[in-house]
């Protein structure tokens, strides 16, 4: 490991009286600008307020399944930006997912992304995501860092809803914690965005691109602290109100009204906990201003764990428990029947028993015994025939000369039963602009392991507001003739798109417009991991579209990406 380098990890004294420079409420998704609204690969201009190198080098020219060091093996591209690109990879030695940043030798950044990498590893933290391996190739830098596939970014976490009480308090305890730690060390963020925080399988929360992130894009500030603290006051505002506390819209979250200000949390939000509501403001607000009490700004890490420490422990919400059903005491009561309810403090009594009836030992008895054992004797036999000669005059109905089955069941109607089943699918086809459609059939393979992929959005959520997108993209299904579909579902690259399924007229020979998807199987709505439409009874139709009219935060934070792992449609089938 090389010798820590402050200045390549954008290391600063705890120090100075000006406020952090770097304009938050300019920043879209993970704080990357947009050209023009394009969906561009390329360098991002630089943002008014926070320094960034320039960096001219073009990204390396790298494909799925290019191998480094003979060991990982490149899988999916997630980030090509500003000279540098983001690998999904495969350790084959150790047989284990990872994640890759790969950026040429003379990329003006390369030597402070090596310095900023090594420092992180030398940290050691189990809160922050490892970086496993730094290292300068011939005329490739890059660095290896832990993927973790069971965590969930906060941006997804929060598009269903702000956290509970209890889950923003160990967001921001063990945020503070390690950030604090972190400081301690020499080592800065500088890039804390809700796509930075991983929440685990667990409850716990991982920080990712410790120093690393910052350096890839060449940011540095001259009040680090400051700037990591805000940062996680930004996360804990977004935590309780669902609302990004700035005037623009990012990490899939909307702004604040403009011209208003910071609002406190629960002006923006009822039911907010006041404790945290004040926390957030105390974190945001570094020129002293709070939200209700004049309680001092949280200016560091430390001061704000300091501060998290000091609140009451806001305990986790009970589970959820339903109680049994009381016992009801039946009417009737042996040996009380007919009897006055006792008294309250009177004597228990307790009734005799009554012996039962002797059994029939007369000769009438007997007589009656055995008739009654005639009579079931014969019922049963009759009962035999009966059913025997039932079940032979359906097979004579349902056999053919040789005996076996030849023909389906009738309903009483006349038609032949169907049941639903999975549909073969013919074909699938992009539907609007270009968005990768060589990637289209991953989605229709059978295999939730492939998929297609967007290309990254900048600016907007809905295709970067590019015309040729006005229509939303998407995957359309040609099941190669007219069936009577009862299902379909859309399993989706990544919660929060907003999406609907539509389907052709029976008659239509070909769909390529929206216009010509003339039914609508499911409403327009934001999805979870899966899109599902069970309509109340089969559509006829051969052309099936899975519209996406919004994608959500791409999985770093720079910009918006969307996509479809795989489509399964079920129907009606003799």
């Amino acid at each position: 490991m090389a010798e820590r380098s402050t200045a390549a990890v954008d290391v600063a004294d705890n120090g100075g009286d000006q406020p952090l420079v770097a304009d938050a409420a300019k920043a879209t998704a993970d704080g990357v600008d947009t050209q023009n609204g394009r969906a561009a690969d390329g360098p991002m201009p630089e943002k008014d307020g926070e320094r960034r190198n320039a960096a001219s080098t073009a990204a390396p020219e790298l494909h799925s399944g290019h191998k480094l060091a003979r060991r990982y093996r490149l899988e999916e591209c997630v980030t090509r930006l500003d000279g540098f690109s983001s690998w999904r990879a495969v350790d084959e030695k150790l047989r284990r997912a990872v994640g890759v940043h790969v950026l040429p030798a003379d990329h003006p950044r390369a030597r402070a992304v090596l310095a900023a990498a090594r420092s992180s590893a030398l940290l050691g933290d189990p809160r922050f995501v490892q970086v496993l391996d730094a290292v300068e190739d011939s005329d490739l830098v890059y660095v290896v860092h832990e993927w973790l596939p069971d965590a969930t970014e906060l941006t997804a976490v929060l598009a269903s809803g702000p956290l509970e009480p209890h889950d923003a308090y160990q967001l921001v305890s063990q945020v503070s914690q390690a950030m604090a730690a972190a400081h301690r060390e020499g080592l800065s963020h500088l890039r804390l965005t809700p796509s930075a925080i991983l929440r685990t399988s667990t409850g716990q929360y991982r920080i990712r691109g410790l120093a690393v992130n910052a350096a890839l894009r060449g940011i540095t500030s001259d009040t680090p602290q400051r700037a990591d603290t805000e940062a996680i006051g930004a996360l804990l505002y977004a935590a309780l109100t669902q609302r990004w506390p700035y005037e623009n819209d990012a990490y899939g979250l909307s702004g604040l009204p403009k011209g208003v200000g910071l609002l406190p949390p629960d002006q923006v939000r009822a039911g907010v906990h006041r404790g945290l509501g004040e926390l957030a403001m105390r974190a945001l607000a570094n020129d002293g201003a709070t939200a209700s009490r004049q309680e001092p700004a949280c200016t560091t890490p430390e001061e704000l764990a300091k501060a998290v420490a000091a609140m009451p422990r806001i305990r986790p919400p009970e589970p959820a428990f339903t109680p049994p059903p009381e016992y009801q005491q039946t009417t009737y009561q042996q040996g009380s029947y007919g009897r006055p309810p006792t008294r309250p403090g009177a004597p228990v009594t307790h009734p005799i028993p009554v012996p039962p009836p002797p059994p029939l030992q007369s000769r009438t008895g007997r007589v009656l015994k055995w008739g009654v054992a005639a009579l079931l004797i014969a019922a049963l036999g009759l009962g035999s025939w009966q059913l025997a000669d039932t079940l032979l005059d359906r097979l004579k109905d349902n056999s053919g000369s040789n005996g076996s089955t030849t023909q389906p069941a009738e309903t009483g109607d006349g038609k032949s039963t169907k049941q639903s089943k999975p549909l073969s699918i013919s074909s699938a086809a992009l539907f609007g602009g270009d968005n990768k459609a060589g990637d289209v059939p991953k989605a229709v393979d059978g295999k939730s392991s492939t998929t297609w992929i967007t290309q990254v959005f900048y600016g907007h959520a809905n295709f970067g507001n590019l015309p040729r997108y006005s229509e939303g993209s998407g995957i359309i299904v040609d099941l190669g003739s007219v069936q009577e579909v009862t299902g379909i579902e859309a399993e989706m690259y990544a919660a929060g798109h907003t999406a609907e399924i539509l389907a052709a007229a029976p008659e239509a020979t070909s769909a390529q417009s929206l216009s010509d998807f003339t039914q609508t199987l499911s409403k327009l709505v934001k999805t979870a991991k899966k899109l599902e439409a069970k309509p109340a009874e089969p559509v006829k139709t051969r052309f099936l579209l899975v519209h996406l009219t919004e994608l959500p935060a791409s999985r770093d934070g720079d910009g918006y990406r969307g996509g479809i792992s795989e489509i399964k449609v079920t129907g009606l089938v003799d």
